[in-house]
């Protein structure tokens, strides 16, 4: 089936799905299949709701004839949704947003979203949609009357950006920063950069503009390298605590919370946000300076900045009794648990607890990485060093560290304990799912 074809029906459906568990009246289903699953058995289970269902393999014989023109059969259920998206982003009028990094993309896209939702009507990525299936059906939930959409790109290596550049057509780029994360996929650092950078390559061939941070020399250079001007304002928007950033900022305070204060008209406007953390100074400067290009007052940008507050495990800021817990346990790389560590360490706490769980995805740099990170606690003036997961194995028997295998284990030995009075860290990969300990 041609893709125009498949769009006027996707016009008049009532949105796509890629799961038989939330198919709404009149959805089109696309039955995704992967290593360890085959959604093109679930069809005709889809059609009891769906108005067509597309697939690439067909179960059962006899459901041609039983469904007829609502069983559409292509070469490739993915490739077919992901050209669906493209065509979709065509027609779209709004400008898009792409954003990608190692660290902080999703804290910057919300920041981004709510900041710019004070004056145009604003469609942003939706949770952990990010992905070759989520970027597609985000396109794909964006309506017609959108004046702005932001879109959030994750990657775990080289040409997966780019792939993803071919139909999100991203007018305007973000990189929130590069580090040690996905080292597997990647191959290194210079993979993560080369990966993550790829928006600029894009976006640099088709004349787009890009929101950069000068203070990151790596992102500079790069951006630089595919064309960049960095004091052109025309294809460069920047943002930091430079001087000569188009948007200038600095951390005005980082005690219970981080407060930003920005020039606007030669006076400074101080931003008092519900983010923990120095790192978190980039992802707000960044939504800062992208309200402000787009014409969104500065008390509407503090409104909306001020009111954010974290959710899903992203650097949480919660009471356990008596107890301070920061969790951020959504996911962990050595870079973002460096940064998380050297925040921690400037708190000023008697009793100071950390819990960690391992890192994944990190290759060949696994060991090394992991061990960084234990000699980084271990130098930290600390009640308790807690580790889980196998990436950090080899503390199994260190007396000066407490280490369980599995995170139920955690959880039990936690609950016996009489923390009282204490400041936690609790950081890990999502896999790890830390949350689970503060849990009944």
């Amino acid at each position: 089936m041609q893709i125009e074809t498949l769009y006027q029906k996707y016009l008049s459906s009532t949105g796509v799905t890629t799961d038989t568990r939330n198919i709404a009246a009149g959805n089109i289903f696309f039955a995704l299949k992967g290593d360890k699953f085959n959604a093109n058995k679930f069809a005709a289970e889809a059609l009891d709701t769906a108005a067509f269902a597309i697939v690439d393999e067909i179960d059962n014989a006899d459901w041609k004839n039983k469904y007829g023109e609502r069983l559409i059969l292509v070469e490739d259920v993915l490739k077919t949704l992901q050209q669906l998206a493209g065509y979709h982003r065509g027609q779209l009028k709004c400008p898009v947003l792409g954003i990608t990094g190692s660290n902080g993309k999703t804290t910057t896209k919300e920041l981004i979203a709510a900041v710019l939702s004070k004056k145009y009507k604003t469609y942003a990525t939706k949770g952990n949609l990010n992905n070759h299936i989520g970027i597609p059906l985000t396109l794909l939930a964006i309506k017609d009357d959108v004046e702005f959409a932001v879109i959030e790109m994750g990657a775990n290596h080289v040409g997966e950006i780019a792939s993803y550049c071919d139909y999100v057509r991203p007018d305007y780029g973000l990189i929130t920063n590069v580090g040690l994360a996905h080292t597997e996929g990647f191959g290194g650092f210079e993979g993560v950069v080369k990966g993550k950078t790829e928006l600029y390559q894009y976006l640099g061939t088709y004349k787009g503009k890009v929101f950069l941070n000068l203070d990151n020399n790596i992102l500079t250079e790069r951006a630089s390298a595919f064309g960049f001007g960095v004091s052109d304002i025309n294809s460069v928007i920047g943002y930091g605590t430079l001087p000569g950033a188009w948007c200038t900022a600095r951390i005005k305070e980082n005690k219970d919370f981080l407060s930003v204060g920005c020039v606007e008209d030669g006076k400074e406007v101080v931003v008092r946000t519900n983010l923990v953390g120095e790192y978190n100074f980039e992802n707000v400067v960044s939504a800062i300076c992208v309200g402000k290009y787009f014409g969104v007052g500065i008390d509407a940008i503090k409104e909306s900045i001020e009111a954010y507050v974290p959710s899903n495990n992203r650097s949480q800021k919660i009471q356990y009794g008596s107890n301070t817990v920061i969790l951020d346990a959504y996911n962990a790389n050595p870079s973002s648990m460096t940064e998380a560590l050297k925040n921690f360490a400037k708190i000023t706490a008697q009793n100071k607890v950390v819990i960690l769980g391992e890192m994944m995805e990190l290759g060949d740099y696994s060991v090394t990485e992991h061990k960084k990170i234990a000699k980084a606690v271990s130098d930290m003036s600390l009640t308790k060093r807690i580790f889980t997961g196998s990436g950090f194995g080899f503390l199994k028997n260190d007396p000066a560290f407490i280490y369980f295998e599995k995170t139920d284990a955690l959880k039990d030995w936690f609950k016996q304990q009489q923390f009282e009075n204490c400041y936690i860290l609790i950081k890990g990969s999502r896999k790890n799912e830390l949350e689970k300990i503060l849990k009944d």
